[in-house]
């Protein structure tokens, strides 16, 4: 690993960590207890711009951090990097194998539903034995919640991703930190209308969720 991807993978570090800070509140009254964070639109643009395994490298890195400044236990780290990895990573494999917007895409779709699933099989296992409740109880808050929670956040981070990503390669490719291999002079402007009309979907239902709307 040279210097300059060791140091990209640092600043988009430190940018999913101080994000992680600023953003985090709860989305699904019903699953109180599980908070939205943006650090998983970072990490999977590291995955997009080096590969899956960066995206890993990153999501271990910011679960341990965010241990630190947060609290929490070693079941914290495991279902922070259970959830980001499903996302991420299946998002990065995707696009890394097809290394196009119809790839971006595909891979953003298919994180969705990886973490998603992924989510509800982790919840099944680990909660009960995090909040010492029975495993039925989660099982009732699956649809009214988790199922919800982890559709709202992830397919939020994939609509910001679709913004977020050709500015932040962009600055990056600037400071000659990324090199420039192939060609990103087409528009993006459905990408950009697409994540605009996906962000503000979650965010309608989030309001509903809360009964402000």
């Amino acid at each position: 690993m040279n210097t300059k991807k060791i140091t990209t993978i640092g600043i988009l570090c430190a940018m999913a960590v101080v994000i992680n800070v600023l953003i985090h509140f709860p989305m699904v009254p019903a699953v109180s207890f599980l908070s939205y964070d943006p650090k998983d639109i970072i990490i999977v643009i590291g995955g997009f711009i080096y590969g899956p395994m960066i995206s890993l490298l990153m999501s271990g890195i910011t679960s341990v951090l965010e241990l630190m400044y947060r609290g929490g236990t070693i079941l914290d780290v495991v279902m922070n990097m259970v959830s980001t990895c499903a996302f991420a990573c299946t998002a990065a494999f995707i696009y890394k194998k097809m290394h196009n917007k119809k790839g971006a895409l595909i891979g953003l779709v298919a994180g969705v539903i990886s973490m998603t699933v992924m989510m509800v099989i982790w919840n099944y296992i680990v909660t009960p034995i995090y909040y010492g409740m029975p495993r039925e109880a989660v099982v009732a808050m699956m649809l009214p919640g988790i199922i919800p929670f982890n559709l709202l956040k992830s397919g939020l981070n994939a609509g910001i991703t679709l913004l977020l990503y050709k500015p932040i390669v962009g600055a990056l490719r600037y400071t000659n930190l990324v090199e420039k291999k192939d060609n990103n002079g087409k528009s993006n402007t459905g990408f950009i209308i697409l994540g605009l009309f996906i962000i503000a979907t979650a965010f309608f239902v989030v309001l509903a969720l809360q009964g402000i709307i």
